[in-house]
């Protein structure tokens, strides 16, 4: 059975409260926080001063996506912020081993992100000390916008990876995801669901929770 983490990039900002009850109280495990800065990615969402009220509104664990230059500037605020698993994208960073130390070092797992355009083999210097893969299946940014396919493949080379080596490393799929995809994203080796407007667009948003749940 996948997790499932709402990207609250999604929810609606004028009444988080709201949402946050509605997570609490659905079947959804995570929250997944997207960072971005403007440079990495052409958006810009929020920084660790959110993520701390997140932490305040929940209990569940707090996933937090890290779309920006230079990470290690700002690990350690946003493990004082709450942060269980901090990811970073590989394509940001010049030292990645270093960046996933730091990340350990304050006590939070570690995740390492990789956009569209970046093939899985990229990964296999730094898989033993991670903690979690997020494929972009969509170019990171913005929300709403369309799963794509070849991520599949991607999905399964990575699970391909992880199974020979006998390592315990959950992969997380963000982008486009919807309950006319998720069966063959969990298929082809997923652990994790991160869903935005499929959520929070639905007509009933813990409804739709609970049926990808039960995928």
């Amino acid at each position: 059975m996948a997790i499932i983490a709402p990207s609250l990039l999604s929810a609606n900002f004028l009444n988080l409260q709201q949402d946050c009850d509605m997570l609490n109280q659905s079947k959804a495990d995570w929250y997944h926080l997207d960072v971005m800065d403007g440079r990495f990615v052409p958006n810009i969402s929020f920084g660790p001063m959110i993520v701390e009220f997140f932490r305040k509104a929940t209990d569940k664990y707090c996933d937090v996506h890290l779309m920006i230059e230079e990470p290690e500037k700002y690990a350690e605020a946003f493990k004082k912020a709450g942060a269980d698993n901090l990811t970073v994208h590989i394509e940001a960073c010049k030292h990645l081993h270093r960046n996933i130390q730091q990340i350990k070092s304050l006590n939070m797992h570690a995740g390492v992100a990789i956009n569209p355009h970046t093939p899985v083999d990229s990964l296999k210097d730094i898989i033993k000390d991670i903690d979690l893969v997020c494929i972009m299946s969509v170019n990171p940014g913005f929300g709403g916008q369309s799963f794509i396919p070849h991520t599949i493949e991607k999905i399964k080379q990575l699970k391909s990876m992880i199974t020979a080596q006998g390592l315990n490393v959950k992969i997380e799929i963000d982008g486009g995801v919807t309950l006319d995809n998720a069966s063959s994203i969990i298929a082809a080796g997923a652990d994790v669901l991160v869903a935005g407007n499929t959520v929070f667009k639905s007509e009933n948003p813990m409804a739709m929770i609970e049926k990808l749940k039960s995928l």
